[in-house]
């Protein structure tokens, strides 16, 4: 290679780092965390959005399981790490909204400790059961599990996640008394209810829908105010006959919470600019996700609103942190 061509592609990945402080930056491989076992929602949306940024970045950004705690051991390592700029965080509702609320000695405070970056994603929930479960629409799973009333069980990805936090809000709804499964992660908890040893799982469309459309998995409802990109045949628990109700799904990017300012700006700046992308919006939407992004005030906004809903439903439905 001639060296006046090797001094242009070195000048290019240098303008496609970005400067951060007077710095080149990234200068070296990114850590992005996920508090969920391969396989599930979290998972899906992190790798996705990884491959862009690390394209756009001309540095590795390296997805890293966390899995444990709801997503808490995750959050936990978030607000721990260095506030370097190279490890950030793909989060949900139950680190940052709801386990204040629910885990009595929390190892971290997630206004203190985690910085809010951008939002991610949002989405509903799913309720789907086995194709052995003997229902086919939302009322008739309603009937069977007011017949064996703590017989019947539902799955989700942690406690205090929104699958928890959707089926908590459903079940006193719906005066039922279902059992809840959690998991640490959806990709388990998917894998048990193929194997037919959980009822219903309520989780992200990215981990039912090819289920579903193999005939292995049976749609009931969705969770959002309105029906799913990506399953519009299913009709919203709201259209079911319990009007009113809506438990939205979300992943935000994060970061410890003394990253200085200039940096929170950055990964505001280059993850705006992955999630708008075409491509990035064409895949996140075939696994049922859509792209939010927004301003670091609004997600911070948006982490106080979420914890005043879910901490209502926390105390009114008295969960615990099993």
């Amino acid at each position: 290679m001639a060296l006046t061509t090797r001094i242009v592609l070195a000048a290019a990945a240098l303008a496609v780092a970005g400067t951060v402080g007077g710095q080149s930056f990234p200068s070296r491989p990114v850590t992005l965390t996920v508090g969920f076992a391969p396989g599930g929602g979290t998972d899906t949306a992190a790798r996705i959005i990884a491959q862009k940024l690390s394209e756009n970045l001309g540095q590795s950004v390296v997805v890293d399981n966390k899995a444990g705690a709801g997503g808490n051991l995750a959050a936990q390592h978030i607000a721990m790490a260095a506030p370097d700029g190279y490890t950030i965080h793909l989060t949900s509702v139950g680190p940052m909204s709801v386990s204040p609320h629910l885990v009595k000695d929390l190892a971290f405070d997630p206004k203190r400790d985690i910085a809010p970056i951008t939002m991610g994603v949002a989405f509903p929930n799913v309720m789907v059961v086995h194709s052995g479960v003997p229902a086919k629409t939302l009322d008739e799973f309603v009937a069977l599990a007011k017949q064996k009333p703590g017989q019947v069980n539902y799955a989700s990805a942690g406690v205090g996640g929104a699958g928890h936090l959707a089926g908590e809000l459903f079940k006193e709804r719906a005066g039922i008394n279902m059992v809840h499964v959690p998991y640490k992660g959806g990709g388990p908890a998917m894998a048990d209810l193929l194997a037919g040893r959980i009822d219903m799982y309520i989780g992200v469309p990215s981990t039912v829908a090819q289920h579903v459309e193999a005939g292995k998995l049976r749609a009931l409802a969705t969770t959002g105010a309105k029906r799913s990109s990506t399953m519009p045949s299913v009709p919203t628990v709201a259209e079911s006959g319990y009007p009113g109700f809506e438990a939205t799904n979300w992943y935000a990017f994060v970061a410890p919470g003394k990253t200085p300012k200039d940096v929170l700006d950055f990964w505001n700046r280059e993850l705006t600019k992955v999630l708008n992308d075409p491509q990035v919006r064409a895949e996140l939407a075939k696994h049922g996700l859509d792209p939010a992004p927004g301003t670091r005030e609004e997600l911070a906004q948006y982490f106080e609103r979420e914890s005043q809903k879910w901490g209502k439903v926390v105390r009114d439905a008295k969960i615990t942190n099993e």
